[in-house]
């Protein structure tokens, strides 16, 4: 069960401020050796440390491989591959300097009309199969956090009737759990609803 919590935009110059988003309260963390005990419950004949080594190499050959250039499709989960944050050069070659824009990560000064193309890189996932958004929608189950619950009762002058921590649990995408609608299960970390 994924859980809530609410989050109200303080930005004053934002369209949105004021608004209250719904944004998911992560549990923990699972490193590999943490994914690969878990997978050795799941009634495997392999052991956690072979799991766990296998595990250790696949994120060892994605690196590898999304560095070259090439995509690496993990099948119902995600796309990974490495996309660049572009500088926005304004001439592909400055006469005056003698420069051409180039194929390498840095800044581009201010006084400079081209340089280094690429600001920095960033490495990707993008959901695939049986994970993309449609299928999360239908998938996923929501629930407040106790705080957001008591937000919610409090807002509500304290009826009992607003959904509890485990209670308004609905499939995602629908408006979050209660009546208290979120964004139609938009909120991308930022104080914005997702647009995608």
């Amino acid at each position: 069960m994924i859980e809530l919590y609410l989050s109200q935009n303080k930005n004053s110059k934002s369209a949105a401020y004021g608004k209250f988003y719904p944004r998911v309260s992560y549990k923990q963390t699972l490193n590999i050796h943490d994914m690969a005990v878990h997978m050795a419950e799941h009634n495997t004949p392999f052991s956690e440390g072979t799991i766990e080594g296998i595990l250790r190499d696949f994120v060892k050959c994605t690196r590898e491989q999304t560095l070259m250039g090439n995509t690496v499709k993990v099948d119902n989960l995600a796309i990974f591959k490495v996309s660049c944050i572009g500088n926005g050069c304004t001439k592909l070659y400055d006469a005056d300097t003698d420069k051409t824009i180039s194929a390498s990560i840095g800044v581009v000064k201010k006084t400079d009309k081209t340089g280094p193309a690429v600001g920095s890189l960033k490495l990707l996932a993008q959901a695939t199969g049986e994970y993309t958004r449609e299928e999360l929608n239908k998938d996923g189950r929501l629930s407040w956090t106790d705080k957001a619950a008591e937000e919610i009762l409090s807002a509500k002058g304290g009826s009992t009737n607003a959904p509890s921590g485990n209670g308004g649990t609905t499939g995602g995408g629908n408006t979050g759990g209660g009546n208290t609608g979120g964004n139609n299960g938009g909120g991308s970390g930022d104080d914005e609803p997702d647009e995608n």
